[in-house]
């Protein structure tokens, strides 16, 4: 029994570690959004709602300056400021706007959230065990390998979540009539929206699928859906 203590307590910690970041996301969401008022954008998300038997889907703003949007921990579904800037300035429109919202709301009803504090707690418990077994043979260099390893582990497992949410997203657009243009053209200008054009961030590394392969594969549901391109 005692030879699995070390397991037991690395993911312990690991979980407990998730568990305050939680809290302290939710805080910091808390302190900072407000609820969506943009007309437009609401009238959308009301069209999605009503797709999904839903009575609303309420939409928060965190007040933030990067471009983004977010499923928080709690089921929550935020856009940040810089996001609605976007929108306001007209280098979005409503329909892209509601391609996030259903993207996030792709996240939360595939329960991706809970499966990313399964996928932390054990990444970070298997950090700590194979720092400690390859230091014993790479002494100063064990920690670095164990820590490349498991990044590239995560990499993988949330372009697999964001693969997901972009074919939810698809589904739930359809259906709410919609349509998919407004998720591949977001896609299209996503990189110079963020700011991540020229960035050189290694396949195997990156948290999201490239965008060329996301929009490739809204097109094979298209086709496979008959829907128009």
């Amino acid at each position: 029994m005692l030879k699995f203590a070390p397991l037991v307590l690395a993911i312990l910690y690991a979980l407990a570690m998730y568990r305050f970041s939680v809290w302290r996301t939710l805080k910091a969401l808390d302190r900072q959004s407000h609820p969506l008022t943009e007309p437009a954008i609401t009238r959308l998300a009301d069209r999605m709602a009503v797709a999904l038997d839903l009575a609303r889907i309420e939409v928060q703003v965190y007040e933030v300056d990067p471009v983004n949007g977010l499923a928080a921990p709690d089921g929550r579904i935020f856009l940040t400021r810089g996001f609605v800037q976007k929108y306001r300035a007209g280098q979005v429109t409503a329909e892209e706007i509601a391609s996030v919202i259903a993207h996030e709301l792709g996240h939360v009803a595939l329960g991706h959230s809970r499966r990313r504090m399964i996928d932390f707690t054990g990444q970070n418990a298997v950090v700590m065990l194979l720092s400690a077994l390859l230091n014993r043979f790479l002494p100063g260099i064990g920690v670095w390998i164990a820590n490349a390893l498991t990044t590239a582990l995560a990499a993988r497992l949330s372009r697999r979540d964001e693969n997901e949410a972009d074919a939810y997203a698809s589904a739930l657009l359809v259906k709410a009539g919609i349509g998919t243009a407004p998720q591949k053209s977001l896609l299209a200008k996503l990189d110079a929206l963020t700011g991540a054009h020229g960035a050189a961030t290694p396949a195997w590394l990156a948290s999201h699928p490239k965008t060329a392969e996301r929009i490739k594969a809204i097109e094979a549901r298209e086709v496979a859906w008959d829907q128009p391109t």
